[in-house]
């Protein structure tokens, strides 16, 4: 069965600010949530950037929503100390909480002041974290000495169930090397003949049967205008593709490119519309793709309005045609 979820978008939001709507999420009909994991935001007019694992702790508590997050171990983040956070999320939260790993961007990770690594080097350094995390999940005592270093690390608090371990992909050619080894694909929306790709590259590389994630990016608002505009404002930038992103160290250096955009370009990679069926007909499309859950991110900052409107007129239709799941 599908789910829907609501995307926390930490850079956009205090974590207060996202804890009430996230509830306020549940209210209206979503079933699941999902949280980005950022240091930096991608711009400074978006101005925040809370710690997502304190976050999650808090978001499970308050609501009944399985949630996911998108984690860079390796350079930010050691792997050990991050499958420690996600085993006792997975402990206290049986089977609500799920994570995707990527190979991160420089955004985030030029903070510890290392070098930031080839692709080839990154995904090198993901499949040693994977399997470091693995290992400790089953309970193994692990010392691994390559792109990371770990040092007789052993979970002694471990869920009886282990989380899913997604990978996270934005080209084809990421998406066939993730389906050799992840529990799923995580993804985003952009064209579908690209996003078709994605997919078949996923099943062709080992995915095929494995469940799959997208996030959604749109924008809605009281008018068109407001919602192209709020696009505009929040995420012109990340209409560029993912290899010129990853490799950007500052969000003004997102903000320069994002003068190159212009207001009639940023529906390239976002829905924007103030028809919520207009909405609804472009998430029935993801679905009919295989997605088994959509996790929508309004990238404009008028959240209550598109959680209130899209409770009422969207997610109550993909209810009626079977597509959407109640929770529990």
């Amino acid at each position: 069965m599908i789910k829907i979820g609501y995307h926390a978008s930490h850079e956009q939001f205090k974590p207060s600010t996202l804890l009430g709507y996230v509830q306020r999420a549940q209210e209206a009909g979503f079933t699941a949530a999902s949280s980005s994991d950022h240091f930096l935001p991608w711009s400074n007019r978006q101005g925040e950037s809370g710690f997502a694992w304190s976050w999650l702790g808090a978001a499970l508590q308050a609501t009944s929503l399985s949630f996911g997050v998108v984690n860079a171990p390796g350079q930010r983040y050691h792997p050990a100390i991050i499958a420690q956070a996600a085993a006792t999320l997975a402990e206290m939260f049986p089977e609500r909480f799920w994570m995707a790993v990527g190979t991160g961007q420089f955004l985030n990770e030029h903070i510890t002041g290392e070098k930031w690594p080839s692709k080839a080097d990154r995904n090198a350094r993901l499949a040693e974290c994977v399997a470091i995390m693995r290992a400790l999940w089953d309970g193994q005592t692990v010392t691994h000495k390559g792109l990371v270093t770990v040092d007789e690390a052993t979970l002694y608090t471990r869920p009886a169930v282990k989380p899913l371990l997604f990978g996270a992909a934005v080209t084809p050619q990421t998406a066939g090397w993730v389906g050799s080894w992840a529990d799923g694909l995580l993804t985003i929306s952009q064209p579908h003949d690209q996003l078709r790709e994605v997919v078949a590259a996923f099943r062709r590389g080992g995915g095929a049967g494995k469940p799959m994630h997208l996030k959604v990016q749109l924008s809605y608002g009281k008018t068109e205008e407001i919602a192209r505009k709020g696009a505009y404002d929040q995420w012109r930038a990340n209409i560029f593709p993912n290899q010129v992103l990853t490799d950007l160290r500052l969000p003004e250096q997102f903000d320069q490119l994002g003068t190159l955009v212009n207001l009639q370009e940023v529906d390239k990679m976002i829905h924007i519309s103030a028809d919520t069926g207009q909405h609804l007909a472009w998430l029935q499309e993801y679905i009919d793709l295989g997605f088994e859950q959509l996790l929508l991110h309004n990238v404009n900052l008028e959240h209550e309005r598109f959680i209130d409107d899209f409770g009422q007129a969207v997610l109550p239709s993909l209810l009626r045609q079977g597509a959407y799941a109640v929770p529990g």
